[in-house]
């Protein structure tokens, strides 16, 4: 175990005026964003991981890939005592086929999903959306598990997960549990995780004739959803769906589009179906106002997104490009 106190983030050059032994967060006169004062250890495996944050309580946080937690302790919105590093936890960084299911370990970076030819077989969902994922720098170092466990709103691996049917294992001292998508998200930015729990893998059914796909509108490359819709479907052998599931992201819509779904069932895939559920998808949504449209406009993009998706996860599932392991 490695350890180190880091009790300012200012670098020498950085530091304003001092008095009182206590750092003015200024550069040249003008406020900086840092961190509040936190120490810092390296875990070596996932038992010492969860033996430190028991140690620590409710102000340790495991990092990863940083992007979520690191802008939040700059602005003060997070202010942790303990900050506990976890890449060096190689057995957590991995995809791995495993009979009926896709097993993918919570450190797997968002580059190696989108680089991954199984991943990008099996559920072409994940490559749609890990092309929309901020930009490479981010991709290179966030994870898969520290996307889910921040459970943000707008986050696309959630809306992913959750038309999949994805289950997360979240490991505690006493064991591991298994928990699936609809359990593990239980609001906005919180999750079924205890304070001494971390999450370790996240599973996906494998399903022969299923086709999936994801669409996204931004601003600009990289940005954050303005809306974002997924969709997952199986094909029964006389060509109607068998199974469906639509999922939105930044639209106000906790879990997945259920009544878009129901509506697909039995039927015949085609363009009054899809409008169909366009249009109950929409009216599940419940976007808000803000910088990036009002919501008359999100609740179209709810509608359009949706019906491309459907018609996007129609055509792979009907090429076979989803196939059992």
């Amino acid at each position: 175990m490695t350890q180190v106190t880091n009790k300012v983030l200012i670098t020498t050059a950085a530091r304003g005026p001092a008095s009182a032994g206590q750092w003015d967060p200024t550069v040249r006169g003008r406020p900086v964003q840092v961190p509040a004062p936190f120490d810092y250890v390296r875990a070596t495996s996932v038992a010492e991981a969860l033996e430190l944050l028991e140690r620590h309580g409710e102000e340790a946080r495991l990092v990863a890939g940083g992007h979520s937690l690191l802008p939040m302790m700059k602005l003060r919105l997070a202010r942790p005592d303990w900050v506990i590093d976890i890449n060096d936890l190689a057995e957590l960084r991995h995809v791995t086929a495993d009979g009926d299911r896709l097993r993918v370990g919570a450190l797997t970076r968002h580059a190696d999903l989108l680089g991954s030819e199984l991943v990008g077989r099996l559920f072409p969902i994940v490559h749609d959306a890990e092309r929309v994922i901020a930009d490479p720098v981010v991709r290179n170092r966030g994870t898969i598990g520290g996307s889910l466990a921040q459970a943000d709103p707008a986050e696309d691996l959630t809306t992913v997960c959750d038309v999949l049917r994805a289950e997360v294992v979240i490991a505690g001292r006493d064991g591991e549990r298994v928990v699936g998508m609809a359990g593990f998200h239980r609001g906005p930015y919180e999750t079924a995780c205890a304070q001494d729990e971390m999450l370790v893998e996240v599973r996906f059914p494998v399903r022969e004739g299923q086709g999936s796909a994801y669409e996204k509108v931004e601003r600009r490359v990289g940005d954050w959803a303005v809306a974002a819709a997924g969709a997952a479907l199986v094909l029964a052998d006389d060509g109607t769906i068998a199974e469906a599931a639509v999922g939105l992201t930044a639209l106000g819509l906790e879990g997945l589009a259920v009544d878009a779904a129901a509506a697909l069932v039995g039927q015949r895939p085609g363009e009054e179906v899809f409008a169909t559920a366009g249009r109950l998808a929409a009216e599940a949504s419940a976007p808000v106002e803000d910088g990036r449209g009002p919501a008359d406009y999100k609740r179209h993009l709810a509608d359009e997104l949706t019906r491309r998706v459907l018609r996007t996860a129609t055509s792979r599932a009907r090429a076979g490009a989803l196939t059992t392991v």
